[in-house]
């Protein structure tokens, strides 16, 4: 079971890390000042498997990767949202973060609600209901193993 932490409609990039924060030397430095001004103890509540629910829009505005790596490197497990930014979609495929679109989810769930995401059988238990999810194709669960695009392509190299 996971935690879920639910975010709003058009969470952007900027709320995820804010931009004075990418000076700092590595995401390391950075993951501990994700969503500060969402919610400031964020980082520091957050647990290794975790997953965020938000609604429409995560992760719009600037096209910074340090975004979907930070919540990555906290250890989010997926983001689940009704709809994300075309590019942070692309860059947390990229850097190994799961993003998954299921529409129906922000609404049934609550924050700090406990879930159970199966991407091998499309589904997800929140409470006594089960929602339909993507399954991931083997590829893309590969890439995801792999800890990203980079790394899936660096393995196929060897």
């Amino acid at each position: 079971m996971s935690k879920v932490w639910k975010f709003h409609n058009d969470v952007d990039t900027d709320q995820i890390i804010a931009s004075q924060y990418l000076l700092l030397p590595d995401i390391e430095a950075m993951k501990g000042y994700t969503f500060e001004s969402l919610d400031p103890d964020f980082a520091k509540k957050a647990n290794p498997g975790d997953i965020i629910v938000a609604a429409e829009n995560f992760g719009c505005g600037s096209s910074r990767e340090q975004a979907p790596s930070v919540l990555k490197a906290l250890g989010i497990k997926a983001v689940i949202a009704k709809s994300f930014a075309r590019i942070f979609y692309r860059n947390a495929i990229n850097v190994g973060l799961l993003v998954i679109v299921v529409k129906d989810l922000y609404d049934g769930v609550e924050q700090d609600d406990e879930i159970e995401l199966d991407t091998v059988a499309g589904v997800i238990h929140a409470g006594d209901k089960d929602y339909a999810c993507t399954k991931l194709p083997d590829m893309m669960q590969q890439i995801l193993d792999q800890g990203g695009l980079i790394n899936s392509l660096n393995a196929e190299e060897e």
